[in-house]
């Protein structure tokens, strides 16, 4: 496919998401449709497309419009492209531009500028301070990729000998001492010999940070409350932990003994947890602000009533999750949200009305940190 073809596949299926489909979906239904489009054509145009849905209020302002059409002129525009070189309507370019392409000649508003919803804005000035055009500036831009070092089995510096084997090229994350960061031919990652085996993982490098800042887990017995594909499990097993996964949607956790067992790593699985642990560790549903990078769809999706009902079940889950700390041990409670609402707020509210509970300490962490916007709090249960 030519760069003006696929643009316009971007424009047909950007439309179609912009009806309401998601945007995974879409995409998969397209390139089976189209199995005339190679790996390269496939992995342009989802670029393309997840380009603009990250940038839509912008783009839609550079372009004139909020179609996919405007999206991609928009896209063109923010990188200083002229579209009329690619907009000839030759072979499967889009059609011409015509008046109805011009941008929008009046100045960008800040939250359009800064591909923001109006009604979160003034939540993430009061979370990032004077931080938060800078933030959101970052989470414009794709979210590299990042994986963690199994070093239950390999260095961090064998590990990336291996992967450069794979013909992957990383460097060291420096948020994360069990991260690399890739820097060539990541999407070669899932069928390289060094993924394969088990001796890395995809995670983001603030994810990687918060397990991190867990006390030694070194033959705790750990309760990953809310594990999911079991990201965190997998990387608490590699630091020495006795792991048990538990999910409230135990299908999410349906590719963790496969993961588990690359991995070399002894994880139990319970859709009922029982019993006491040494560390309660919650990653709860919440906004996903803090990975608007990686799933963009979520910021424009996100109300402020689904904001109510996200604070109710973490609440709810802290209190679930109580339960089974052992006295004298620990809950660690963690988002991927940049907002005080789901992040500090949430801990000292439950802090306040547990007189067992005392808050050893807060963290967060934002795209310019070197990874996802993250939170985690550490809370000790008297004995």
């Amino acid at each position: 496919m030519t760069p003006a073809a696929r643009l316009q596949a971007a424009t047909e299926i950007l439309d179609t998401i912009l009806d309401g489909k998601p945007a995974e979906q879409v995409l998969t239904n397209w390139a089976r449709a189209n199995r005339f489009a190679g790996s390269k054509d496939r992995a342009a145009i989802r670029d393309h497309v997840f380009d603009c849905i990250r940038c839509k209020r912008s783009f839609a302002h550079l372009g004139g419009r909020a179609d996919g059409r405007g999206l991609v002129l928009g896209l063109l525009r923010d990188a200083g492209r002229d579209p009329a070189e690619l907009f000839t309507g030759e072979g499967y370019a889009p059609q011409p531009l015509t008046d109805a392409d011009a941008p929008n000649p009046a100045r960008m508003p800040r939250a359009v500028a800064l591909d923001c919803p109006d009604w979160i804005l003034p939540k993430l000035d009061a979370g990032l301070g004077d931080e938060c055009d800078a933030v959101l500036g970052a989470m414009r831009q794709r979210a590299p990729v990042f994986v963690r070092v199994n070093i239950a089995r390999i260095t961090v510096e064998k590990a990336a000998d291996s992967l450069r084997e794979d013909g992957i090229e990383s460097h060291p994350a420096p948020l994360a001492q069990t991260g690399l960061v890739l820097t060539e031919n990541a999407r070669r990652l899932r069928q390289s010999n060094t993924f394969q085996t088990g001796l890395v993982e995809l995670q983001d490098a603030a994810s990687q940070a918060v397990v991190a800042a867990l006390p030694d887990l070194t033959g705790l017995r750990v309760l990953d409350f809310c594990a999911g594909g079991g990201g965190k499990a997998l990387a608490m097993a590699a630091r020495g932990a006795d792991v048990t996964a538990h999910d409230a949607d135990p299908a999410r956790m349906r590719d963790l003994p496969e993961r588990a067992a690359r991995a070399e790593a002894r994880i139990a699985v319970q859709t009922t947890p029982k019993g006491l642990f040494d560390l309660v560790l919650t990653d709860v549903p919440c906004s996903g602000s803090g990975a608007w990078r990686r799933a963009p769809e979520g910021k424009w999706t996100l109300s402020e009533s689904r904001l109510k009902q996200l604070q109710s079940l973490q609440s709810e889950i802290l209190s679930r999750a109580w339960d089974h700390v052992r006295p004298g041990g620990h809950l660690a409670y963690a988002t991927c949200s940049l907002l005080l609402e789901e992040n500090a707020h949430q801990v000292d509210a439950f802090v306040a009305k547990n007189a067992q509970a005392s808050c050893l300490w807060q963290r967060s962490f934002t795209p310019l940190d070197g990874g996802d916007g993250f939170f985690a709090a550490l809370i000790s249960k008297a004995s």
